[in-house]
C-alpha cells in the first residue's frame, strides 16, 4: 500500500464543496429523536449539552485535518501504514472499515425503523433494505463526484423542510426554558456525550480528503459545514423544549418527526408522512460515504475495486439487519455502537495525530 495518493484530476473535487459533505453525513436518522436522550440528563439546559457537543466535534475536525495535513494526500488507511507498520497498520485498517460498516448498519436499521413505526408496518425488512441498499450501490458505482453532488443536492433541497419547524412556536411555552444554567456540569456533559451518535458524519473526512482539490481551504468549509449542523440541532433542541412538556419530551422517542405532525396544510392531511419519506435524502448520504469509506479502505489494503466490494458488504448488511427486528434489539445496537464510535471518533484522532506527528518529526 503507498501512503501518498495520486488522485487523477478529474477525480477531484472543490473545497467549498467540503461543507456539504460534512453537514450532509453529520444530519441523519439521529436529527430525528436525539431531544429525548439530552433532555434526560440536562432538562431545560439540554441545548448548552448541544452546544458543548457542537464546540467538541469542532475541535476534532480541526485534528482530523491536522492530521490529515501532515501527509500531502493521503487518507486514515495510508496514514495507519506509514505509523503502525504493515501489520498494526493493516489491523487498525480492519478496525476503521468495521466501524463505517456498523455506521452503515445503525443508520440504515434506523431509519427502516422508523418507515415501519409511521408509514409502512406492513413492509417488509428485506424488502425496504434491499431497496434502499440498491441505491447506494447505484450511488457509489457512479463514481465520488457525483456522491459529492447528492450530498449537495441532499442539503440544498431538504432546507425547506426547516421552514415547518415554525409552526409549533404558535404553541410555545418560553418558560420551559427557565431556570437556565440549572443542571451541573457533570449532567451538561452527559448530555454532551449523549449527542456522539447524532453528531457522527465528520470522520468521512479522513477518507475523502485526498479528493479535494484546494486542501488549504478545507478546514475551513468543513467548521462551517460544522458549525451549520450545530445551529440545526440547538434550534431543534430549543423547539422540543418549548413545544413539549419535559414529561413528554422524555417519553417521546422521535421528538423532530412528532412538531411536523401538527403542520397542517390544506394540500396534506400527514405532513409528517412527506418529512420521513423524503428524510431518504437526507440520510442517502450518510450511507452513500460510509460504505464507500469501507470499500476505499478494501482498496487500498488490496486493490480490489470499490465496485466489486460493494456487493460483498451490501450482501453481509442486507443479511445482517434481518436479525434485528425489535425496538428492544435497535435501542441495544444504538447504545452500543454509540459507546464504540466514541473511543474511535472522539477518543483516538487525539492518539492518531499524536502518534503521525512524533512519526514526521523521528524519520525527518
Amino acid at each position: 500500500m503507498h501512503v501518498q495518493q495520486k488522485i487523477k484530476s478529474n477525480y477531484l473535487v472543490n473545497a467549498f464543496l467540503v461543507f456539504f459533505v460534512v453537514h450532509a453525513t453529520q444530519i441523519g436518522v439521529g436529527l430525528q429523536g436525539f431531544q429525548r436522550i439530552i433532555y434526560r440528563d440536562a432538562h431545560q439546559d439540554a441545548w448548552i449539552s448541544v452546544l458543548i457537543a457542537g464546540l467538541g466535534t469542532s475541535i476534532l475536525v480541526f485534528v482530523i485535518i491536522k492530521t490529515l495535513e501532515l501527509y500531502e494526500s493521503s487518507d486514515i488507511y495510508g496514514i495507519h501504514y506509514d505509523v503502525y507498520g504493515f501489520f498494526f497498520g493493516r489491523l487498525f485498517n480492519a478496525i476503521y472499515i468495521f466501524y463505517v460498516l456498523i455506521c452503515f448498519f445503525v443508520v440504515l436499521r434506523n431509519y427502516i425503523e422508523v418507515i415501519q413505526a409511521w408509514v409502512f408496518p406492513e413492509l417488509s425488512l428485506w424488502f425496504l433494505s434491499l431497496s434502499i441498499i440498491l441505491l447506494v450501490v447505484y450511488g457509489i458505482t457512479s463514481g465520488i463526484r457525483s456522491m459529492v453532488g447528492i450530498a449537495f443536492f441532499s442539503v440544498t433541497l431538504s432546507l425547506w423542510l426547516l421552514v415547518f419547524l415554525v409552526y409549533p412556536l404558535q404553541y410555545a411555552r418560553w418558560d420551559q426554558m427557565l431556570p437556565m444554567m440549572e443542571a451541573d456540569i457533570l449532567s451538561l456533559l452527559k448530555g454532551a456525550y449523549n449527542m456522539t451518535f447524532t453528531m457522527l458524519g465528520f470522520e468521512i473526512l479522513y477518507v475523502i480528503y485526498p479528493y479535494i482539490k484546494e486542501k488549504k481551504k478545507v478546514q475551513k468549509f468543513a467548521q462551517f459545514g460544522l458549525l451549520f449542523s450545530t445551529i440545526i440541532y440547538v434550534a431543534l433542541m430549543i423547539v422540543a423544549i418549548i413545544y413539549f412538556s419535559g414529561m413528554q419530551l422524555e417519553r417521546t422517542i422521535w421528538a423532530t418527526l412528532s412538531l411536523f405532525k401538527i403542520v397542517r396544510l390544506p394540500f396534506i392531511e400527514r405532513f409528517e408522512y412527506v418529512a420521513i419519506t423524503y428524510w431518504m435524502l437526507i440520510i442517502l448520504p450518510n450511507l452513500i460515504f460510509y460504505m464507500w469509506s469501507a470499500c476505499r479502505g478494501i482498496k487500498r489494503m488490496f486493490n480490489i475495486e470499490e465496485n466489486k466490494s460493494v456487493w460483498f458488504f451490501s450482501a453481509i448488511i442486507l443479511i445482517a439487519v434481518q436479525f434485528i427486528v425489535t425496538r428492544t434489539q435497535v435501542n441495544m445496537i444504538n447504545d452500543y455502537f454509540a459507546k464504540f464510535a466514541f473511543y474511535v471518533v472522539v477518543c483516538y484522532p487525539f492518539v492518531l495525530y499524536a502518534t503521525a506527528w512524533l512519526r514526521k518529526r523521528v524519520s525527518s
